[in-house]
């Protein structure tokens, strides 16, 4: 998992992810758009603030040109590509990974990682009080703008949960809200919802594996495994009955070992993630 140094809280114009806008994006990429002609407008069909937050959203999710998971855009968004229009609920919870990992929308990151660890209950001020913190540990309190990140927390929410009272139906066309990750449980107030991930392929808990283990052949729970989980809200026994189903399905490959309480994957052969993605969309 990539960590930055540079702290992003802005950038997405105050838009969440809509449904159709990494595809937009995608394909106008591909057909060498450059966002800062005025014709962007037209050809994406947005409004000029849309045109930077489809910018923004292609590179946190990091399916941008520059990116180094671009390949992932490619093989899902492409004319003969496995889901363009992102049909697989495997695509969102993929997706979902690619944004808290890639490090360029530093809130998610520390949201589902470190901050879920801490509250599974929480209002918008208390994420806004605990990246205040955050920043104070680490020495950056001086780049710290209350206003910048209260808008970041209020476009994070919007992206996982939907309004309960909603106006339009434009309230419901955020990219992840069907991950059903947030729980709206009070006024203001929202919860991590562990509860079911039946919709989580183990095959996307395994490419996420893949992709941070490096060199490594033993990938541990407390370091690695257990910060992957949090990335899709589940709970330690979700976690280990993914695990467990991971080492029955590619036992060719990996074994699941859990010894004197020491638990971890360990693998017997390389495989590539782009293995992984290949046969769970075939």
């Amino acid at each position: 998992m990539t960590i930055s140094d540079n702290y992003k809280f802005s950038g997405h114009e105050s838009f969440s992810c809509k449904s159709l806008w990494l595809k937009k994006g995608y394909d106008y990429d591909a057909d060498g758009g450059n966002y800062n002609d005025p014709q962007a407008v037209v050809k994406l069909g947005v409004g000029k603030n849309m045109v930077g937050s489809i910018r923004y959203w292609l590179k946190a999710f990091g399916l941008n040109k520059e990116s180094q998971t671009k390949w992932i855009a490619d093989f899902l968004f492409r004319a003969e590509g496995r889901d363009p229009f992102m049909e697989d609920a495997g695509t969102l919870w993929l997706l979902q990974y690619l944004l808290v990992s890639t490090g360029e929308a530093t809130l998610y990151q520390w949201f589902f990682t470190d901050f879920q660890r801490k509250k599974k209950q929480f209002k918008k001020q208390d994420v806004v009080s605990y990246v205040k913190a955050k920043m104070l540990d680490t020495g950056r309190l001086s780049q710290f703008n209350e206003n910048t990140v209260g808008k970041d927390v209020g476009v994070l929410i919007q992206n996982y949960s939907a309004p309960r009272n909603a106006k339009n139906n434009e309230d419901y066309s955020s990219l992840l809200l069907d991950l059903n990750l947030l729980t709206l449980i009070g006024k203001d107030e929202y919860a991590f919802n562990e509860d079911g991930k039946a919709t989580l392929s183990p095959d996307i808990f395994f490419f996420a594996v893949l992709m941070e283990k490096g060199t490594d052949t033993a990938v541990g729970y407390d370091d690695t495994l257990r910060r992957i989980g949090l990335i899709f809200c589940m709970t330690e026994k979700d976690i280990i009955n993914c695990l467990k189903c991971i080492a029955e399905k590619y036992s060719d490959y990996v074994v699941y070992s859990d010894i004197a309480g020491v638990r971890q994957l360990l693998f017997t052969k390389d495989m590539a993630p782009e293995e992984i993605l290949r046969r769970y969309y075939a």
